[in-house]
């Protein structure tokens, strides 16, 4: 995409805390967005959300290496020893057992059986 308003460094960019967002004055009257997300995924183009115009962004993508990313927006990743469930501790034993028993049962044979299958 070559066809830019502009292009504009990251800290000629105003920093939004309530918005969440980097903006910069757009010649339409509203203003340029790009949230640091989109800047830790490479993403350099700012767009105007009430015109068409759109500028590149001109930054480090090293500054927003630590950013989470897009998938895990509003979920808490959960540890290995982060249990809020006892619950689901009774139900992974149950299948671990179920699946030890099946393995138990398995019988593997050198001749091939038939099994007849209706629809």
């Amino acid at each position: 995409m070559g066809a830019y308003y502009d292009e504009i460094e990251i800290e000629d960019m105003a920093w939004d805390e309530e918005k969440g967002v980097f903006h910069y004055p757009c010649p339409c009257g509203d203003r340029f967005e790009i949230t640091r997300k989109q800047l830790a995924n490479y993403e350099d183009i700012a767009t105007c959300p009430s015109c068409s115009l759109i500028i590149r962004v001109i930054y480090d993508p090293l500054d927003f290496e630590d950013e989470p990313p897009d998938d895990d927006e509003g979920v808490a990743p959960r540890e290995e020893g982060d249990d809020d469930d006892d619950d689901d501790d009774d139900a992974d034993s149950d299948e671990e057992g179920a699946f030890e028993g099946a393995m138990e049962s398995l019988a593997i044979s050198d001749r091939p059986r038939l099994v007849a299958a209706t629809a």
